[in-house]
């Protein structure tokens, strides 16, 4: 399995594994995600999380394009208001887990990535990191991505990132400068900064804790769910056909991985 847990002074850290494919989530990760969540809801010796990426280049840069497409891809339901997203599910919060999650972010960030970095508490990252969303680049429509970023970040902030495609990438500097990362750690350092906050927050009062999380969370509970009610509508509206967007992404492929090109502000 590509997800990897370890428990130690009261913090999980939750770290993908899968380097060699920018730690991209397949539909098995994406089960595993869900399961590891639900599962340190009832696990006395966890107070807090860390979720991290390994190899150094990338957190996670979303879904694996093989899991959802070509002859084994899922069905999508024939309705402009239902879409089965692998992802909905991976992050803490939708898996109704309160205890305090902190993300350590080294690398690249982008798309699907954000329904876990919109689910941690805060982040920790490098000036080296990198957070885009190429969504619109493959005519598809960053809905239920933008919608939860738009809780941390300015709105002209997540509306150019996810308008911008893969045009742009935001600095982990200008992350930082803009409120989306409260920390930032000098290369390779992360995680361990993650930790140390997270090892603070398991030594307090675990009901104490929990409390503050949800009290936070309440805050923009509303707002949040009434703007991913519209995502799926959106999305079937928006998005270019499946083997338009292949297209997109083969092309881009070939010419070395890129087509346009990509400033990092």
């Amino acid at each position: 399995m590509s997800i990897r847990t370890h428990t130690e002074d009261g913090v999980a850290t939750v770290t993908l594994d899968r380097p060699e494919k920018h730690n991209a989530l397949d539909l098995a990760d994406a089960q595993a995600l869900a399961a590891i969540w639900r599962g340190l809801r009832t696990d006395p010796d966890v107070r807090a999380a860390v979720v991290t990426g390994t190899g150094g280049r990338a957190f996670c840069t979303g879904i694996d394009r093989a899991a959802v497409s070509g002859p084994q891809a899922p069905a999508q339901p024939h309705s402009p208001y239902a879409l089965d997203d692998p992802l909905l599910t991976i992050g803490p919060k939708a898996n109704d887990l309160w205890i305090p999650v902190i993300a350590a972010v080294e690398g690249m960030a982008c798309g699907g990535a954000f329904y876990l970095l919109s689910e941690a508490e805060f982040l920790i990252a490098t000036e080296e990191s990198a957070f885009f969303d190429p969504h619109t680049a493959y005519g598809m429509v960053s809905a239920y991505e933008a919608m939860a970023m738009a809780q941390r970040m300015p709105f002209g902030e997540v509306a150019r990132m996810a308008l911008m495609g893969t045009a742009e990438r935001i600095s982990g500097r200008r992350a930082y400068e803009t409120g989306l990362v409260s920390e930032l750690a000098p290369p390779g350092g992360a995680l361990e900064a993650a930790l140390r906050c997270a090892r603070v927050l398991a030594s307090y009062p675990t009901e104490a804790v929990q409390g503050t999380v949800r009290a936070v969370w309440a805050a923009g509970e509303a707002a949040r769910a009434q703007a991913m009610a519209q995502a799926p509508a959106l999305i079937a509206l928006g998005n270019l056909p499946p083997e338009r967007q292949a297209e997109l992404f083969a092309a881009r492929g070939r010419v070395g991985g890129r087509t346009d090109p990509v400033r990092l502000r």
